[in-house]
């Protein structure tokens, strides 16, 4: 269990955070599309190789999650775990198969996968994977979240995570509470802790080791449709109060969500929840689009410009390790 705990930290703390690239093949097709790419496994490993090739790998990023194509792909007769763990970083694999429509709450989703789980994670071990990923994720509205979706979220999340104890990888728990909505950040700040308490609940009655997880939960934020606005440092502030109340000393490492919050946004957050950080927990990042997305735009004009997009994503992750130290500035981010 110690092994775990010295991955946890590993990926997540020493200004280290994680990069998720483990977009389904759905969702980069999405995300292509939306600059003008053709999805293909070649063209949606031609990005990714890009970025895990980077400078910023050996000094920004402590884990890689991927998605189940990419793990098992090649480049340059070398494959992607061996080419992230040459630059000091660890290879982690998104293991639940999506967010379903949860029975008798329509509106609300349910994370599966746990089928044949154990065999999986057995196979992406001997694949290089060191570290896993579970994502649950809940709505917040009128009647939202349920009683029953917070369970049986919690319940999922806690399964996962022993098997992935059992098989020697740590599992990251990322209970998202969506920005989808026009709730005040209050709002966000009581669900969040709802969620937050029924995971913990579930983790410790599985006989989870905290000290070998890193947790991935939302910022306190207003809903993306809300006309309530906060300063950084209401959501750098209510961000930690809830985390203080209702997550375990015992946790090594918080890796939080960017959410939906453009580049910029996510950084300036992080640097100031890092900045006051009243917590024992190592603060850090494990963003997907607000660490590639400027390199996306960059590329899709022209892929061959290699050196052109690393340097775009290197400065995109030397912004978030510097706010994981809450020494990120708006004067260094416009060099």
């Amino acid at each position: 269990m110690s092994e775990l705990n010295n991955i946890a930290l590993k990926i997540s703390s020493n200004g280290k955070g994680i990069l998720a690239a483990d977009e389904s093949t759905s969702t980069m097709t999405k995300r292509l599309q939306s600059v003008g790419v053709e999805s293909s496994s070649e063209s949606r490993l031609k990005f990714r190789h890009t970025l895990f090739s980077s400078e910023s790998m050996k000094k920004c990023i402590g884990g890689v999650i991927l998605y189940d194509e990419t793990i098992r792909q090649l480049y340059n007769s070398k494959n992607i775990p061996e080419i992230i763990l040459a630059t000091g970083a660890l290879p982690g694999i998104k293991v639940d198969t999506g967010a379903k429509i949860l029975a008798n709450s329509s509106e609300e989703k349910i994370t599966e996968g746990l089928d044949g789980l154990r065999e999986r994670l057995k196979e992406y071990y001997k694949l290089g994977a060191r570290f896993t990923k579970w994502r649950g994720v809940y709505i917040i509205s009128k009647n939202y979240p349920s009683e029953l979706a917070k369970t049986s979220n919690a319940h999922a999340l806690a399964r996962y995570s022993a098997l992935a104890q059992e098989c020697g990888m740590v599992p990251i728990v990322e209970p998202e509470v969506l920005m989808d909505g026009n709730h005040t950040a209050e709002d966000c700040m009581s669900i969040t802790a709802d969620v937050l308490k029924k995971c913990f609940d579930e983790l410790i009655q599985s006989k989870i080791d905290l000290k070998g997880i890193v947790l991935k939960p939302n910022m306190i934020l207003p809903g993306s449709n809300s006309k309530q606005k906060i300063s950084t440092q209401e959501i750098a502030e209510m961000t930690l109060e809830c985390l203080k109340k209702n997550v375990p000393k015992d946790v090594p490492s918080v890796a939080f969500l960017s959410g939906g919050q453009s580049e910029e946004e996510a950084t300036k957050n992080l640097n100031t929840i890092s900045k006051i950080n009243n917590t024992n927990f190592s603060m850090t990042f494990s963003y997907g689009r607000a660490l590639q997305q400027s390199a996306l735009k960059y590329w899709s004009k022209n892929q061959d410009d290699i050196e052109g997009t690393q340097k775009i994503f290197d400065h995109r992750a030397n912004m978030c390790s510097l706010a994981s130290k809450g020494k990120w500035t708006e004067d260094i981010e416009k060099k």
